[in-house]
This record gives structure tokens, sequence and C-alpha cells, in this order.
């Protein structure tokens, strides 16, 4: 017996590397190591010219590629800037008037191609609505630009200015809109809708009971895509912007022209912090509205059962 016992103590031992399980964690492990360098690469690809800004923007030098020191002065500058704060002044007034009102015409444009069925012109009318988002900038730019000089010639309106920057750019932002709350509203049961009809509600108020509500989200979405395009644009706003209407873009454009200025750094950084505040405010609050949805629905089963 003891012999036995010695000859299976002395067979030799099964290798761990050449074992199916042991294979596989290798493969697996190779594999995420393999996602992980990728995502560094991209991440860096991605958020390295951002990051080098922002510490760039807290040098002491004039010149924004040497470093000298940490200083805010470039921050005290910006805020005594009185031609940057009206450009974003008048930026922030441009966006907020124009995504509200291309939310108005982009959903009223939904709501036809969706709802009221097919008609005469239907795919004429969907194709002028959404032609914007596929013509260059520089052709809305100039179309734009010989429209207002006609009607300047014509009518004596409108100047070159605030009016004519928040046209253009209601022009364009509309299409995106317009396609965005379509997509939603084409996904609506409208078994829904006929069920309010058939109890006796009336249309209007159909809509701000029952569809309003589910395309709401559609809604902020397209109404945060036209704010980000109007506050961005710059070929468009360059066309039809007036002597004393500067936006963001465009004094930000024609100071790199003259030279980098540290002032822009500054600037870019806040906007970024700022950016990077409400995207956290807007994932916290969509997890918390998750989290009391799920927990609404476990207490319903709860109480069926």
């Amino acid at each position: 017996m003891a012999e036995e016992i010695k000859e299976n103590s002395t067979a030799p031992a099964v290798k761990a590397e050449n074992t199916p399980v042991s294979r596989k964690y290798s493969k697996f492990t190779r594999s995420n190591i393999l996602k992980f360098v990728f995502l560094s690469l991209g991440f860096l690809f991605l958020y390295l010219p951002i990051v080098t800004l922002i510490v760039f923007s807290f040098n002491e030098s004039k010149l924004v590629t040497i470093w000298s020191g940490f200083s805010v002065k470039w921050y005290f500058e910006l805020f005594s800037d009185r031609q940057m704060i009206d450009a974003v002044l008048n930026s922030l007034i441009i966006a907020f008037s124009s995504a509200s009102m291309s939310v108005i015409i982009g959903t009223l444009a939904a709501i036809v191609l969706v709802k009221i069925g097919r008609f005469k012109g239907e795919s004429m009318f969907a194709l002028f609505i959404t032609a914007p988002m596929v013509l260059p900038d520089v052709i809305i730019g100039l179309s734009m630009l010989l429209l207002f000089v006609a009607m300047a010639n014509i009518l004596g309106w409108p100047e070159k200015g605030m009016v004519t920057i928040w046209i253009s750019m209601v022009t364009l932002t509309s299409a995106y809109v317009t396609v965005v709350v379509r997509s939603r509203m084409r996904e609506l049961d409208n078994s829904i809708e006929e069920a309010a009809l058939d109890l006796g509600a009336g249309p209007i108020k159909t809509f701000f009971t029952i569809i309003l509500p589910s395309i709401m989200p559609a809604i902020v979405s397209g109404w945060l895509l036209a704010f980000t395009l109007s506050m961005d644009d710059l070929v468009i706003t360059q066309f039809v912007a007036g002597p004393n209407s500067s936006t963001l873009p465009v004094l930000v454009f024609s100071k790199v022209r003259r030279g980098l200025n540290p002032e822009i750094n500054a600037l870019a950084t806040i906007i970024v912090f700022i950016v990077s505040i409400c995207t956290f405010v807007y994932w916290l609050s969509r997890v918390r509205a998750d989290r009391k949805r799920k927990r609404d629905q476990q207490m319903a089963l709860n109480k069926k059962y």
C-alpha cells in the first residue's frame, strides 16, 4: 500500500498551462490587454489636445507653447476683455433663441410628416426640410447673404447683424430637430393615441397629454443639438454677421489668425469645465430616474403578487 502511494506521488503532475481552462484564461487576459491598449490610444487621441490646452491655460508666458510657470492671470485678462464677453453673450443669445425656434418649427414639421399621412408634395416637403443637413455651410451662408441683400434692397430690412445670424441658424438647425423628432414619432404606439380619442379626448388634449410627453426626450435632444450647432457655427455666421454682432467662433478665429492668444486657452478651459458639469448632472439625473423607475416597477410587482 505504501509503495502504491509512493508511485502515485511520483506521477508527473499535469501542467496548468496545458489545460483548456488555463489557455482560455490566458487568451481572455490577452484580449483584455488589447482592449485596454486600444481604448487608451483612443482616449489619448481624443482628449490629449484638450488636456494640453487646459494645462497651458495656466501658463504665465504669452507664448502658449512654452511653459514658464503657473499663473491664473489669463483668466483675469479674459474677464476684463469686453470684446470677448460681448461675443460670448451674442453667441448665447443667438444659440438659445434659435434653438427654441428650431424646436417649434422642427416639431411641427415632424408632426406634418408623420401624423397627417400621405399628401401631394410630401416628398418634396421632406426634401426641402432636410436639405440644410446635406448642403455645405459655404453654400448656405452664401445663399443667405444673397437673400438678405435682396431683401434689404427691396424692403430695407434686415441689416446684417444679430437678426440675420438668428434667421440663418434657425434655417440650419430646424432640419436636425425635424429628423430627431420625426424618428421618435415613428416609434410611437398609435393605439395609445387612438384610445385617448375613443375615450373622448380631443386632438389638442391628446397631443399635450399623450404625444408631447412621449416625444419630449427627442425634443430636448433636438434643442441641445441645435444649441450646440448655433454656438459652434463659424462659416455661415461670417457671411451674415454685421460689424457689431461678432459671435464667439468668429472672434476666436480672428484672434487665432493674428496669433495664438493665451486668453483663448482660458476661455476654452471654462467651456470644457461647464460642459463637463452639465454632462455629469445629466448623467446623474438619468441614473436617478432609472433607479426610480426600477423601484416603482418592483413595488408594482410586489403589490400585484
